[in-house]
């Protein structure tokens, strides 16, 4: 029996205790390899060099955001259509809104709940492979 390949999957976060809840929340999908970045700048760094399936985004970062962020990876021919899911306390309908517009796939809202992250993930992900 073959295993389905792994998903490797990035979370962005300046908050530290954010990050390492998702991580655990996330790595309960046995499916999913994690890795965490602390700030847009080292996202930017990272990824190409990782090249992950997957970037999971807060929004409010000190010095680069998370929309930023997007914009700039998405001008990186490794990361251009790697798709990014927001992680973000701001959720009401207009902002969700922008940040599809520039590009995301969805949306999470904070607080998370951590044991169905990886299943919220999921989701957005078939949603979106769905459309393409």
């Amino acid at each position: 029996m073959r295993r389905k390949a792994t998903m490797k999957v990035l979370y962005v976060d300046d908050e530290e205790d954010i990050r390492e809840i998702a991580k655990m929340s996330l790595e309960l999908n046995p499916d999913f390899s994690v890795e965490i970045c602390s700030s847009g700048n080292d996202a930017l760094q990272f990824a190409p060099q990782w090249r992950p399936d997957l970037i999971l985004l807060d929004v409010m970062m000190p010095g680069i955001d998370g929309p930023e962020t997007l914009v700039r990876l998405s001008k990186i021919p490794e990361t251009a259509k790697t798709p990014i899911i927001f992680i973000t306390a701001r959720t009401q309908r207009q902002e969700v809104e922008q940040f599809m517009s520039i590009g995301a796939i969805g949306v999470i809202g904070k607080p998370f709940e951590p044991m169905s992250l990886a299943g919220q993930v999921e989701a957005l992900l078939k949603n979106a492979t769905a459309r393409d």
